[in-house]
């Protein structure tokens, strides 16, 4: 199916999605808040930049976008069809750096959350998280893919594979 904006039309519009304060972003920020959690946004932890961090528990929580993060299985990740091999690296390079990320948060020391935006408006997600933010799991993957519902608490993360 042919695209019915322009390309620069299109350029201009993708170039007007935000990468902080997302509504995913927001939705688990406000639950975190009414629990009584606070946290830093956006702080610098080694070479990256995590949207929440709960420094004294060394907790650093991803919400990432379905589609820039390369979410499998997910009905919000389609690869456009049109400049293919421009989206096929600048997600890859998205899932790359994902990985390194937490790589290297893990070896420092901090637990992390990966919470994909199609489950963020998961009304048990808060208390859940807040739970894990509680226990001393590595770390939570929250996601709905395919229509299933899945909260992950896992001592060893295992990331989607980076697509080539």
């Amino acid at each position: 199916m042919a695209d019915i904006l322009s390309q620069q039309e299109r350029s201009a519009l993708m170039a007007r999605i935000k990468g902080k304060d997302t509504k995913p972003e927001m939705l688990v920020r406000r639950g975190l808040f009414r629990k009584g959690y606070r946290f830093r946004l956006h702080r610098q932890v080694g070479l990256s930049r995590p949207d929440i961090v709960l420094g004294p528990r060394k907790v650093a929580i991803f919400i990432h976008g379905c589609f820039w993060h390369q979410h499998d299985r997910c009905r919000h990740y389609r690869l456009p069809k049109s400049n293919i091999e421009f989206w096929r690296g600048k997600l890859s390079k998205n899932s790359l750096r994902d990985r390194q990320n937490v790589e290297a948060l893990h070896r420092a020391g901090w637990r992390v959350a990966l919470i994909w935006e199609c489950g963020a408006r998961d009304p048990d997600l808060i208390e859940e998280l807040s739970g894990w933010i509680d226990r001393t799991q590595s770390f939570f993957v929250a996601s709905e893919a395919g229509g299933l519902r899945s909260v992950e608490l896992i001592d060893n993360l295992e990331l989607p594979p980076t697509e080539k």
